[in-house]
């Protein structure tokens, strides 16, 4: 490749930004898309910061990206990231184009980029992070990420052998990614909440990797996540070099502390009580201890971050509670989750279900047997007293909670998004939840606002 070439990609790159404005036109991947097209190795020799920092796996690394960038910024350093764009190639590119001047220069101290993990095979030969975040890996889109140990193992072939892993020691999965390369382990001491054996539809590792016996649980938090062990052979899950502890959910503190006698240590106010969310934090706090600040600065910075409202947030409407709740569509881990979590809240809640209302379904199909690797039966209790089915999907849903065990009289189905919010009931004093994915956020803000008019209007 020519200096030339590279060089022609960047600046028609540059230029499509303000086009694309003039024309009232998003394209936040389209600068990207364009300079990979004419010049195929654009990563390769577009300048990056002194330091870059990678965050992938199955569940929150979009999460754990804001997390940084916000903890970094806050912190003085200037910090490039791809937080309003895609996290494959294309999106980096972008982000990277951004981030440096007509010359090529870098104008940021650090990078934070979120990346696909099926896009590590275009993104890790160019870009050689120093460290690389893994937050967990779990079964994803079918068409997609087929089985989590055929994405370990991807992802094993694609990290640089240079770059430090920070890793999820509670996960065996995510754990045996790049065995040689160098790392550190975070995760979670027992709490109240844990159980020994699984009681979720999905257990993806059950079996010891060194002797192929059945693994046992000191402590098991949901799925195969918890501290694993081997009563054959003696393997056991990798010890903590960053641990949580002293989960108080309660009074919405935790500990987070390098492990060993006398390490630094620090009690955080928890950012939320959902256990995907203080899994976040001690993995963010794992990162950052790597680069030199104290849990007393990491924790102080936390105190001034919080969850996007594009993952959840809550608002008064009306006689009721609105809750945006996002469930990642496909993705039967994510949502189990999301459902497990509803159903330990108190009260009585009634769910308008819309993930995969795409509002492109004719050109978009997906096999539905995600759905049935999905805990929907945390969703037949007594609390959950109405549910509404919606979008391309309304019908499987409705099938699907038939299975799980929700009586029929409980569950509406209606394909039109907007129509469904009207048959939601809005009882004084219960829950509203909307569950939505990532596909279809706008989407899901316009039947937001119909649900609040309809709140307030049955509130009269």
């Amino acid at each position: 490749m020519s200096k030339l070439q590279f060089y022609a990609a960047l600046w028609a790159a540059k230029l499509s930004r303000p086009a694309l404005k003039l024309t009232g036109h998003n394209g936040t991947n389209f600068p990207g898309e364009l300079a990979l097209k004419i010049c195929p190795d654009f990563l390769r020799y577009v300048g990056k910061p002194e330091h870059t920092i990678a965050v992938t796996g199955t569940n929150g690394k979009t999460t754990v990206s804001n997390l940084l960038c916000d903890v970094l910024e806050m912190s003085g350093r200037k910090v490039l990231n791809n937080r309003f764009g895609s996290n494959i190639a294309s999106g980096i590119s972008t982000s990277l184009v951004n981030g440096v001047s007509i010359f090529n220069r870098s104008k940021y101290h650090v990078a934070v980029l979120e990346i696909d993990e099926r896009s590590s095979k275009r993104i890790y030969p160019f870009i050689k992070p120093d460290y690389l975040v893994l937050t967990n890996l779990f079964r994803d889109s079918i068409m997609r990420n087929a089985h989590p140990h055929y994405i370990a193992d991807f992802l094993t072939d694609s990290i640089p052998p240079e770059t430090k892993l920070v890793v999820n020691a509670d996960d065996l999965i995510a754990s045996s990614v790049a065995p040689d390369n160098p790392r550190v382990y975070f995760g979670i001491r027992r709490m109240a909440t844990d159980v020994t054996k699984c009681v979720n539809l999905i257990n993806d590792n059950q079996i010891c990797p060194k002797c192929s016996g059945e693994l046992q649980y000191e402590y098991l938090r949901y799925h195969h996540i918890g501290k694993a062990y081997c009563p054959k052979c003696g393997f056991r899950a990798p010890e903590y070099d960053v641990e949580g502890r002293d989960v108080d959910t309660e009074h919405m503190t935790m500990t987070i502390a390098d492990s060993g006698e006398g390490g630094d240590s620090h009690v955080y106010r928890l950012l939320s009580d959902g256990i995907f969310n203080i899994y976040n934090m001690v993995t963010a706090a794992a990162l950052l201890r790597q680069l030199g600040m104290s849990h007393a600065e990491i924790a102080g910075y936390m105190d001034r971050t919080g969850i996007v409202e594009t993952r959840y947030n809550v608002e008064r409407v009306g006689n009721v509670e609105l809750v945006m709740q996002m469930a990642k569509e496909k993705n039967a881990l994510a949502c189990s989750r999301a459902f497990d979590y509803v159903s330990h809240q108190p009260g009585r809640k009634e769910l308008l279900l819309m993930m995969n209302c795409l509002g492109d379904e004719k050109h978009w199909s997906e096999n539905v047997c995600w759905l049935y690797d999905c805990d929907f039966e945390f969703l037949a209790s007594d609390d959950v007293f109405h549910i509404v089915a919606t979008g391309p999907r309304a019908r499987d849903y409705r099938l699907r909670l038939l299975l799980a065990g929700v009586p029929a009289e409980r569950i509406d189905c209606e394909e039109d998004e907007f129509a469904a919010a009207e048959l939601l009931r809005f009882e004084p004093g219960s829950r509203v939840y909307m569950f939505y994915g990532t596909d279809s956020l706008a989407l899901a803000y316009k039947v937001r606002e119909k649900v609040k008019t309809l709140g307030e209007e049955a509130a009269k």
